[in-house]
């Protein structure tokens, strides 16, 4: 009988850029790592092709919000900052890291959005996420075993649809926050790019504000918001959680 490799993470959040995770679901993490579950961030570009910042200021940034948010491990591939692209390649060092990783549960950015790199991230880390249980993909045997995650979940807080659920994330509201303005070369005060990027004066406020939109959907205080491809089956409908009325 062939023994089941142990997972080094449990929950590993996938995205395109060195930050989007904080973003979307750093408030997340922290709870899952508060539950005892190993928490772990692929970043799949270093950031080379950014407005602000340089790839080595973003990989110091990225290094500070890993301790901050307390996960287990974090890493970053190299594909190229700014065109992100679903090719087999790709998909096999994606699957390459789940193999060695084996989380059980994998979020993704949500599959539409403003920039390409996050949806094409989506739709690239599923498709990895199935390769990677595949018995004859051409792997090397030192990535590991076979491995497919149980549950793949879409962090959706950019992106206008109703979540499937969300998580309440008040306790670690300010950590989270602390956790994105690590990223001095992104949200410090300065010239370059101001009419992109959110006035730092203005994160605490949008950050605040958007939780809490959440949160009132499900009946807390912060919260983030998911989507999740399947339908939940429920057997007991007593414990159902969020009031109706």
């Amino acid at each position: 009988m062939q023994q089941t490799s142990p997972s080094v993470v449990d929950v590993l959040a996938i995205a395109a850029h060195r930050d989007d995770v904080e973003q979307t679901c750093g408030g997340t993490l922290l709870v899952q790592q508060a539950l005892g579950w190993r928490t772990g961030i692929l970043d799949l570009t270093r950031g080379e092709a950014g407005t602000r910042g340089s790839a080595a200021e973003r990989e110091a940034e990225a290094d500070a919000a890993a301790e901050i948010l307390k996960v287990s491990h974090r890493e970053a591939l190299d594909l190229p900052d700014g065109n992100v692209q679903n090719t087999l390649e790709n998909r096999l060092k994606i699957a390459a890291v789940l193999r060695r990783l084996r989380p059980r549960v994998v979020i993704l950015p949500y599959w539409q959005g403003r920039h390409p790199d996050h949806y094409t991230t989506a739709t690239l880390g599923y498709e990895a996420c199935f390769a990677a249980g595949l018995s004859r993909l051409d792997l090397d045997a030192s990535h590991g075993a076979p491995h497919r995650p149980y549950k793949i979940l879409y962090a959706s807080l950019y992106s206008d649809v109703r979540p499937t659920f969300v998580v309440d994330i008040t306790p670690y509201i300010e950590t989270r926050q602390q956790a994105l303005l690590a990223y001095r070369s992104q949200y410090g005060e300065q010239t370059m790019g101001a009419g992109l990027f959110v006035p730092e004066a203005d994160i605490r406020e949008r950050m605040y504000s958007t939780a809490r939109h959440y949160g009132l959907l499900a009946g807390v205080r912060y919260a983030e918001p998911f989507v999740q491809r399947e339908v939940s089956a429920v057997s007991d409908l007593m414990s159902l959680p969020v009031q109706s009325i």
